[in-house]
């Protein structure tokens, strides 16, 4: 075993080692190939991590993780601190993604692994119809079933996932990501323009736990937001979690150079960002910071000024429109997303009549199997560049769902050997992703860190609000403080004529209708189940 774990070290030393070569390659970008040939149309290369929050970057100063590709691509274009999705969750966040509207517009695709209406038209379709290559690799639109909603293929497109390796570590996927890219790159034609969708499943939990303090990482570096407890079990855990990160970056990295061998990175933009936030309590799944604020960069050698850093507000619902008109597509059917172009080419244009954004919208439904009867846990908000408002639609439910239905003593007892923290404790609170460490130590913990614990697993009001400048945790809310009515009047106002415009059922009276789509994927079915516990005898209820 230890000879294993000191392969599995070695291997993971060398995968990182090579990641921070390539930064020092990827600077170099301006650099042209003889071989390079000027395509009249952009590629685009579309990368996505699986929870990552902002700011988990080391563009951003993130402590405790190192992403050399992902500075790379910020140094040669436009590091973003203020990108957004449309929900805290993985498949209606995609699908906003592909289609450039928020959730509440897109019906079954709004909420969380149900159907992708095939009425929506995604824009990978239309940049396949105008003459690009297009495919995937990793994960594309997931989880929900697109074939009973009468797709052919995954909204994303073609998949090219045969390509496998030996991950380093348990929980990171065996999809060799770099090498189905080389696969789907040799099978277009010359000069053939391309998208390509990298889905990582990193770094979505199951992490191995300690990996990141094998890996030789100091748990005392790690990044603990201020809603989470300050403790070495969630400090390990967040180096696990950034150990994900890394591999990620490593992939992508790896990407980077093949395009620049191949005389392609002038003309490639590349878009680096992730589908929702952290799985931690008080982060995924919820609309608080951590769950929706995610990195983002973007970079375009021949077209985009390098070293910029924007503070300007930005949707992903933004991309769709941004891909079809960098690829010259006409006709680009409504979408709620603005087109960025203007501002990634630094371009004045009196055509275009939209300002820059001044608020971001997002918004959740269901997630998980978390309360009787399949609820959900409907909220909106509202984010500007200083406040955060949210309207929780349904407050006498439970945000993370139900409690666990267990003894009371049962709480108080350490995990037997061989049950460790992050086996998760009975079924309680599945909004939050099993297996962790950070969510079995505060439910475990509960009285030490009473506040944090309330802010991720109790009911919450109505309306929350909160100043990001001050407090970026979201730890304390200004709703009830009468100091701030006239922001949180005008903000609440504001959100609901939105919602209408857009034609939100929760709005219009029949916000109920998201209660009523199916959910695909009984928590049996899951990948990871039997290690996420949810069945473990320490802690299941006893029969009388």
């Amino acid at each position: 075993m230890q000879s294993m774990n000191k392969r599995k070290l070695i291997g993971m030393g060398l995968i990182l080692t090579a990641g921070s070569i390539l930064l020092v390659l990827s600077c170099n970008w301006n650099t042209k190939s003889p071989e390079s040939k000027k395509a009249k149309r952009p590629n685009i290369l579309f990368v996505i991590a699986d929870d990552q929050s902002f700011p988990y970057a080391s563009a951003y100063g993130a402590r405790g993780v190192k992403t050399p590709a992902f500075d790379g691509i910020a140094q040669s274009g436009i590091l973003f601190n203020n990108a957004f999705v449309a929900a805290p969750q993985c498949s209606p966040s995609r699908a906003a993604i592909l289609t450039g509207k928020n959730i509440w517009q897109l019906e079954e695709a709004g909420t969380h692994g149900s159907y992708f209406p095939k009425k929506f038209t995604v824009f990978t379709d239309l940049l396949e119809n105008a003459g690009y290559w297009i495919g995937f690799t990793g994960k594309p639109w997931a989880p929900g079933n697109w074939k009973g909603a009468g797709w052919k293929r995954n909204p994303v497109g073609p998949e090219y996932n045969d390509k496998k390796l030996a991950p380093p570590y348990k929980g990171i996927s065996n999809i060799d990501y770099y090498g189905n890219f080389v696969d789907f790159y040799d099978q277009r034609k010359e000069d053939e323009p391309f998208f390509f969708w990298f889905g990582s499943h990193e770094p979505h939990r199951i992490y191995e736990e300690g990996s990141g303090k094998r890996a030789g990482k100091n748990i005392a570096d790690a990044l603990v937001p201020g809603f989470l407890p300050n403790d070495s079990v969630v400090r390990s855990d967040i180096e696990d979690y950034a150990l994900e990160i890394e591999w990620f970056d490593s992939q992508l990295g790896r990407m980077i150079e093949f395009l620049r061998q191949k005389g392609e990175l002038e003309n490639t933009m590349i878009v680096v960002t992730s589908d929702n936030g952290m799985p931690f309590p008080s982060a995924k799944a919820n609309l608080l910071e951590y769950g929706t604020h995610v990195p983002l960069a973007i970079s375009w050698p021949s077209a985009i000024q390098k070293g910029q850093v924007r503070n300007d507000l930005v949707s992903l619902v933004d991309l769709a429109p941004t891909f079809l008109n960098i690829a010259g597509v006409d006709n680009i059917p409504a979408m709620t997303g603005k087109s960025m172009v203007n501002m990634l080419l630094n371009k004045n244009d009196s055509k275009d009549p939209s300002p820059k954004r001044d608020f971001v919208l997002t918004g959740r439904e269901r997630h998980t199997h978390a309360r009787p009867d399949n609820l959900g846990y409907p909220s909106r908000a509202i984010r500007t560049d200083q406040y955060l408002l949210i309207l929780n639609l349904k407050p006498e439910r439970w945000p993370a769902g139900n409690p666990p239905i267990i003894e009371e003593k049962a709480l108080s007892e350490e995990p037997e050997a061989g049950d460790g923290e992050s086996k998760g404790i009975g079924m309680g609170y599945n909004d939050i992703d099993d297996p962790s460490p950070t969510k079995s130590f505060m439910i475990r913990h509960q009285k030490d860190w009473q506040a944090m614990f309330d802010e991720g697993f109790s009911k919450r009001p109505a309306e929350q609000l909160f100043d990001i400048r001050l407090d970026p945790g979201c730890t304390n809310n200004l709703a009830a403080n009468p100091k701030y009515d006239a922001i949180r009047n005008e903000l609440s106002g504001r959100l609901k004529q939105l919602l209408t415009q857009q034609g939100d059922p929760r709005m219009l009276g029949y916000g109920d209708i998201f209660e009523s789509y199916p959910r695909f994927g009984a928590m049996r079915d899951w990948p990871g189940f039997k290690e996420r516990g949810q069945y473990n005898k320490a802690y299941a209820p006893k029969k009388d």
